[in-house]
C-alpha cells in the first residue's frame, strides 16, 4: 500500500508539472504577424492591429491592458451608465465646481477650445436639439419640429455654460445643460489605447475605434510599408474607399452626413445639426477627414468642420493649421478638396494621382 500511495503521489506531481509546462508552452507560442484584436466598446467596434512580434502570453497581457483603458474611458464619459462620471457631473448642482478626473477634464477642455475656435459649430450640449430632429435616443417620428419646439430646445443648450478649470481640475455647469461627449470620447479612447501601447514598447500598430484611427510604425516590418487607410466616397448610395492614404505616426477622424438623414415632402434633412441655428445643415459637404497627432482633437474638429461646410470649414482649417480632406458634392460627382496643411504633409505625386484639389480661398471683391 505504501508503494502504491507513493506511485499515486508521484503520478499526481507529474500531471501537475505537465499542466504547468503546457501552460508555459502556450504562453510562449509566437503568433503570426500582424495580430488583430476585435470587440465592442462605446456602442461601436474596436480593432487593434499590432505588427510587432508577439507571443500568445504577450498578446493576452496587451489586450487586457488596452481594454482596461477603454473601460476607464467608458466609466468616465458614457451617457448610458448611471454611475458614469459624466452623468454624475450632469446631475451636480448648478454653479458648483466639481472635481473631475484628469481624463474628463482633458476632454472637456478640448471640447471648449474647439467650440470657441469654431464659433460654436462644435457644441457638446447640442443633444437636446439633436433628439428633437429624431437623430438622438428619443423615440420620435421623423418629422420637422415646429419653431416653438425648436426655440424651447435651443434655450437648453450652449457650450459656454460648461466652465472648465484645468489648473484645479474641476468643472461646473452654469445652466441646466447636458454635456454629451460622444463627438470626442471615441477619439480620446483611441488616443488612450495608442498611449498604452507606446508605454508597453509596441512600435508598430493601428488602432481603429468606430472609424477613428491612429497609427504608429509599419504594417509590414520586413518591407517597412506604412499603414494605409481608406477615405470613403459615397458611390451609388454605398460607401467606397476611393482615396487610400498612408498613415504614419498620425491619427485621422472622419465625420460625414451621407448615411443618416430623413425626407419629408421630398426635402432631405441631414443628421448633422448646426448648434448655432438648431437646424440640419444644407451645404454640399458630405465628409470631412482631419489628420492630427491627437485623435481627440481630430474627432472634435471633424465634427465642427462638417457642421460649418466647405468654405467656412476650410477657413477654420487654415486659421488652425489643420490637415483636412473634404468630399464635396459637385453636381453629379464628388470633388476632393484639401487644406494647405494637408497639401504640405502628403506627397504631391500621391495627391495628384488621387485627384485631390487644393482648396483656394474665394476672391475678395474690392
Amino acid at each position: 500500500m505504501k508503494v502504491t500511495s507513493r506511485l499515486l503521489k508521484y503520478s499526481g506531481l507529474l500531471l501537475i508539472a505537465a499542466g504547468v509546462l503546457a501552460g508555459c508552452s502556450e504562453n510562449d507560442r509566437p503568433l503570426d504577424s500582424p495580430v488583430r484584436f476585435e470587440g465592442g466598446i462605446f456602442g461601436t467596434f474596436y480593432q487593434v492591429t499590432i505588427a510587432d512580434p508577439l507571443t500568445q502570453g504577450e498578446a493576452n497581457a496587451l489586450e487586457e491592458g488596452f481594454l482596461a483603458e477603454l473601460n476607464d474611458v467608458d466609466q468616465a464619459m458614457s451617457t448610458y451608465r448611471d454611475d458614469a462620471e459624466l452623468i454624475v457631473f450632469n446631475d451636480a448642482p448648478l454653479n458648483e465646481w466639481q472635481p473631475l478626473s484628469n481624463a474628463l477634464i482633458e476632454v472637456l477642455a478640448i471640447s471648449r477650445s474647439v467650440s470657441e475656435a469654431s464659433n460654436g459649430a462644435f457644441d457638446i450640449t447640442v443633444g437636446d436639439v439633436v433628439n428633437l430632429w429624431s437623430f438622438g435616443p428619443e423615440a420620435r417620428p421623423e418629422e420637422v419640429p415646429s419653431d416653438a419646439e425648436l426655440n424651447e430646445r435651443m434655450a437648453t443648450i450652449g457650450y459656454e455654460a460648461v466652465d472648465v478649470d484645468t489648473q484645479l481640475m474641476q468643472a461646473r455647469r452654469t445652466r441646466d445643460v447636458f454635456a454629451d461627449l460622444s463627438g470626442v470620447a471615441k477619439g480620446h479612447g483611441t488616443d488612450r489605447v495608442g498611449a498604452y501601447l507606446d508605454q508597453q514598447g509596441i512600435e508598430n500598430y493601428l488602432v481603429n475605434i468606430g472609424g477613428e484611427l491612429i497609427a504608429r510604425g509599419y504594417r509590414d516590418l520586413e518591407e517597412q510599408s506604412p499603414w494605409r487607410v481608406g477615405i470613403e466616397v459615397p458611390h451609388s448610395g454605398l460607401p467606397e474607399a476611393q482615396h487610400v492614404l498612408p498613415l504614419e505616426d498620425l491619427s485621422v477622424a472622419t465625420s460625414g452626413d451621407y448615411r443618416n438623414y430623413f425626407e419629408v415632402d421630398g426635402e432631405r434633412f441631414s443628421h448633422t445639426i448646426d448648434p448655432r441655428t438648431g437646424r440640419p445643415v444644407k451645404h454640399q459637404l458630405a465628409s470631412v477627414s482631419v489628420f492630427h497627432p491627437s485623435n481627440a482633437w481630430a474627432d472634435a474638429w471633424s465634427t465642427a468642420i462638417s457642421v460649418a461646410g466647405s468654405e467656412e470649414g476650410m477657413q477654420m482649417a487654415v486659421e488652425n493649421n489643420l490637415s483636412v480632406l473634404m468630399l464635396v458634392k459637385d453636381s453629379d460627382h464628388w470633388q476632393s478638396l484639401a487644406s494647405p496643411a494637408f497639401m504640405d504633409y502628403f506627397d504631391k505625386a500621391l495627391i495628384d494621382e488621387l485627384g485631390i484639389d487644393a482648396w483656394e480661398a474665394p476672391a475678395v471683391n474690392r
